[in-house]
């Protein structure tokens, strides 16, 4: 448990709304999920909306934090890196942070605070993978399209149940990394 538990209450308050929607997301809920009375609840956030803006917070920062880490993954080069990321994602999937990820995003169709968290997000992820195009020789803008490319192959590929043989994926993997790294890159 973290000092005063906050961060415990965020992790389930995550799991809920990964699990129903942030309609989900009730004090008694909670509470239930931790094990503890709604008063600890209290004792940490004032309101259900504090528990609320807390999670977005800490989504945000995870988020960025993972970012930096992708987009750094200790290649030398661009390309390498965008292989990297790829390949990073393609190796594995995660199904509870897509859950998460996918429940923010249908939080952020009616909250604001919730959309400009996705805004946040969505903006470094993009300008660090466009700034690798960039650095490969691409326009501002096709680095861009680009980028936004990627991340829908890499969001697509876990919204997708692809039945590829274990000897076909590895292909299709490295076929759609040339298709969003190397063809048309310059040198």
């Amino acid at each position: 448990m973290s000092d005063d538990g906050s961060q415990d209450w965020v992790a389930a308050a995550l799991d809920v709304l990964a699990e129903g929607g942030v309609d989900g997301v009730r004090v008694e809920v909670v509470a239930q999920r931790l094990g503890v009375t709604k008063g600890g609840f209290y004792r940490r956030y004032r309101d259900r909306r504090a528990l609320l803006d807390t999670m977005l917070e800490s989504w945000v920062a995870g988020r960025l934090q993972a970012i930096q880490r992708q987009t750094q993954l200790g290649e030398e080069t661009a390309r390498g890196r965008l292989r990297a990321l790829i390949r990073l994602f393609s190796a594995r999937l995660n199904p509870e942070g897509l859950s998460i990820e996918l429940a923010i995003r249908q939080w952020a169709r009616s909250d604001a605070g919730a959309a400009a968290a996705v805004a946040r997000v969505d903006a470094v992820r993009l300008a660090s993978v466009a700034a690798l195009y960039e650095r490969l020789g691409f326009s501002k803008i096709e680095a861009e399209a680009r980028g936004a490319l990627l991340y829908t192959f890499i969001f697509g590929r876990g919204l997708l149940f692809l039945e590829v043989a274990p000897e076909d994926r590895e292909a299709m993997i490295e076929a759609a990394t040339a298709a969003l790294v190397d063809v048309g890159a310059a040198a």
